[in-house]
């Protein structure tokens, strides 16, 4: 099969590519470059810079490149942003998917794996999120990712399309240094960017009712969240039409603010660094960790990387990154 990857210039998007080329599968990346990076794409690879809401561009792509199915990552992923632009992060993310799926039809592709995220779970109060766990988003980057899985499994519905959409929980680490997170949002790299100012990290909240007052979170390898991409492309090859799963992709595993944070100083050498503690932010839930089980049953996949090899990839990519 020949695969479409959209976004696929980004930080998890060129993970995925590079996963499933070793795995076999013929790739063709489209990516608008608006955070993604053509040095990211492997050689080899086609590169089709363009937008997903350009409906003339994705059809052309899937026919001059015999696409048989898409892994679409590309997507606006920033949580404030999406609350101060949220007329922009529906048009890119909802009418995006939208145009995707209708020029899917309109070339009979039917295979399709969504980038979902643990945002549409919003502020569950369990001890492991499932996927039947209620849907109640707190932004509109969480609304997005829900009405996208809507959208996919009503397409399911009455298509015949098979989908997979993929809830990631909190993503870390690169497979190389040249693929490593280059933005600031996420835990790892922001405490890097802290320490680079020759500030503490930051933690906010520590009163919360977890075992050292920390949020707690799971955190995966963006190599585990390639390989699961990879495993649900494999598993929609044979699956029968209208076959439509939503899967967490997460450790099943809970890690504190605190208990990372300390973890990063120690691998970059900063274990006589003590974190400032700050007010809780609004929103933050106290505990959100996936269960593994339906993944694991359904495709055969598991998670592989442990939190030390997620920080020490991240870090020798930050370093990278910043010469």
């Amino acid at each position: 099969m020949s695969w479409l990857v959209t976004g696929g210039a980004g930080y998890i998007g060129a993970h995925v590519v590079r996963a499933m080329v070793a795995g076999g599968a013929g790739v063709v990346v489209c990516d608008d470059l608006s955070t993604g990076s053509a040095e990211r794409v492997p050689a080899g690879v086609p590169l089709v810079v363009g937008s997903v809401l350009d409906a003339t561009l994705l059809e052309r792509t899937i026919r001059d490149h015999g696409v048989t199915g898409v892994v679409h990552i590309a997507a606006k992923k920033q949580v404030g942003e999406s609350v101060e632009r949220p007329l922009h992060y529906y048009r890119e993310n909802v009418t995006g998917l939208q145009t995707l799926l209708e020029a899917m039809a309109a070339t009979g592709v039917e295979r399709l794996v969504f980038s979902s995220s643990a945002a549409v779970y919003g502020m569950p109060d369990v001890d492991l999120v499932t996927e039947d766990t209620p849907c109640v988003p707190m932004n509109p980057y969480g609304e997005t990712k829900l009405i996208g899985e809507w959208l996919i499994n009503a397409a399911a519905r009455a298509h015949g399309l098979r989908a997979a959409c993929l809830r990631y929980f909190n993503v870390a680490g690169a497979a190389a240094p040249d693929l490593a997170d280059t933005g600031v949002t996420n835990l790892v790299p922001m405490v890097f960017e802290r320490l680079e100012a020759g500030e503490a990290p930051r933690i906010f909240g520590a009163d919360y009712a977890t075992q050292d007052g920390t949020c707690v979170r799971d955190y995966i390898h963006v190599q585990d969240i390639a390989s699961a991409h990879l495993a649900a492309a494999r598993h929609l090859a044979e699956a029968p039409a209208g076959t439509a799963l939503t899967l967490n992709v997460g450790r099943g595993e809970g890690s504190s603010v605190l208990e990372m944070v300390e973890r990063i100083l120690k691998v970059t050498g900063r274990g006589d660094v003590k974190p400032e503690l700050a007010a809780r932010r609004a929103g933050d839930p106290a505990r959100v960790v996936a269960s593994a089980e339906r993944i694991r049953a359904e495709l055969g996949w598991t998670a592989r990387h442990d939190l030390d090899e997620m920080i020490e990839s991240a870090w020798a990519g930050w370093r990278h990154h910043r010469g």
